[in-house]
């Protein structure tokens, strides 16, 4: 079945053609580990976990590489105010960051490699810069000379002027101009640095994307993907230093980005002040329901966070738990069922095929078809006993506490104290706990 995406390269939605038909080579920017993720950092680390299953399930061979930027002036800066090392850091958000992936039901990238251990092969690029006439150095800094790329500025359909104007430029009396962006800096004593022909020091952000997708999946690849706020200047850096340094026409062929993240309609990040941290979540919901919450809108679309679409998504899993059973056989998803998702990663429409299969499941009818394609997405990598263990497990009250609330409230009613029943029943409902009275008995569950 063929595979549609949105190329932010050409603005359109075009059918997904890859390189070699056998095999398949996404690139997506992964984290800069200075702090924890966030459940904006979330959003595309579903996305394209979603995108890699699809592929895989139609080609042969995927290599899907996420990237962890370990050096960085963020990075440096976070170490210094924590009084730290970097590269105490840098391990310390590395392993929150594969947890959150985890928490979150992602497969695991085919490679994930480390900005510190390419160094080298970001030198070697910018010496390539330098001899071919794109790159110069000044003052122990080597920056990428803009203008001498004719094609800056596609990728987010503007030109040079637009973008420099609408940007945060750094301005620095070592630029020829003032869009020329760094590929190496000098470090000062006490930060992380590199030997290199000018002297010790690290590299550019922009650089390190470039080399690392270089040795894992070439000159040039299928897919390139990321949030939508890395089209510049990163991606757009990333387009410039990569076909330069390798004479190439292409860096790669599809650009996939996705929407922001809104509080209350305004942009999710550190600067904002309104950050809510993936492993905030983990104590008191399950991964399952932040996953489901962001298919919820088409990945090209802002998605507004808020507690009734966590509450939405809790009680559409709980009711899906219901047919659930251990006895499931796994089969294959069809295309029909997958259609939305081959049509530019349609979550929503994925969903309401998910909601319709459920129908006919609670009907017993093809239960194991409707597992699977919930499964296919990464949700309901749960038993049912592991759901209803995490909704007690977060419930702030014990099971003898809840039968002693009972047995006051059946006194209650028996005094026809319908008031202090009621009281009772609510009290219940705040603490997680619904009450159903039936045949003469008063049943309770975890909601």
């Amino acid at each position: 079945m063929d595979i549609y995406l949105t190329n932010n390269l050409t603005n359109k939605k075009e059918q997904f053609v890859p390189k070699s038909e056998n095999k398949v080579g996404i690139y997506v920017c992964g984290p800069t580990v200075y702090d924890d993720p966030h459940i904006g950092n979330a959003r595309p680390l579903v996305i394209f976990d979603i995108l890699f299953k699809l592929l895989k399930n139609e080609f042969p061979s995927v290599q899907y590489v996420r990237n962890i930027t370990d050096i960085d002036d963020k990075i440096i800066k976070s170490s210094q105010e924590q009084k730290i090392s970097t590269k105490e850091l840098t391990v310390k958000i590395t392993k929150g960051f594969l947890d959150d992936c985890k928490f979150l039901n992602c497969d695991d990238p085919t490679h994930q490699p480390k900005a510190t251990e390419h160094i080298d092969l970001m030198i070697e690029m910018i010496n390539d810069l330098i001899k071919k006439g794109f790159a110069y150095e000044n003052k122990k800094h080597v920056y990428f000379e803009v203008k001498k790329f004719s094609d800056y500025g596609k990728l987010s359909n503007k030109n040079l002027e637009d973008l420099v104007a609408g940007s945060r430029v750094e301005i620095s009396e070592n630029k020829r101009n003032s869009e020329d962006f760094v590929l190496w800096k000098p470090s000062n004593n006490d930060e992380p640095s590199w030997d290199s022909p000018w002297g010790k020091g690290r590299p550019g952000w922009h650089l390190e994307c470039s080399a690392m997708s270089k040795k894992f999946l070439g000159n040039e690849f299928d897919i390139h993907g990321g949030g939508i706020d890395l089209i510049f200047p990163h991606h757009e850096n990333e387009i410039a230093q990569s076909r330069c340094a390798n004479d190439t026409k292409v860096f790669a062929n599809y650009w996939i980005h996705n929407a922001f993240i809104t509080m209350s309609d305004e942009k999710m990040a550190k600067s904002q002040g309104n950050i809510l941290k993936i492993k905030d979540f983990k104590k008191k919901i399950s991964g399952q329901i932040i996953r489901l919450a962001l298919m919820s809108a088409h990945y090209r679309q802002p998605l507004d966070w808020n507690d009734k679409l966590l509450n939405d998504c809790e009680n559409t899993l709980d009711k899906w738990y219901k047919v659930y059973s251990s006895n499931i056989k796994s089969i294959k998803v069809s295309d029909e069922i997958l259609k939305p998702l081959y049509e530019d990663l349609n979550t929503p429409g994925y969903i309401a095929n998910l909601h319709k299969l459920y129908e006919k499941a609670n009907k017993g009818e093809n239960t194991d078809l409707f597992v699977s394609a919930c499964k296919f997405i990464g949700l309901m990598n749960e038993t049912s006993e592991q759901w209803n263990e995490f909704k007690k497990n977060r419930v702030s009250i014990t099971e003898s506490e809840i039968e002693n609330l009972l047995s006051l409230r059946d006194k209650a009613r028996e005094n026809k104290n319908y008031k202090e029943a009621d009281k009772i029943r609510d009290m219940l409902l705040d603490k997680g706990v619904l009450i159903e009275d039936k045949d003469g008995k008063t049943l309770w569950k975890f909601k």
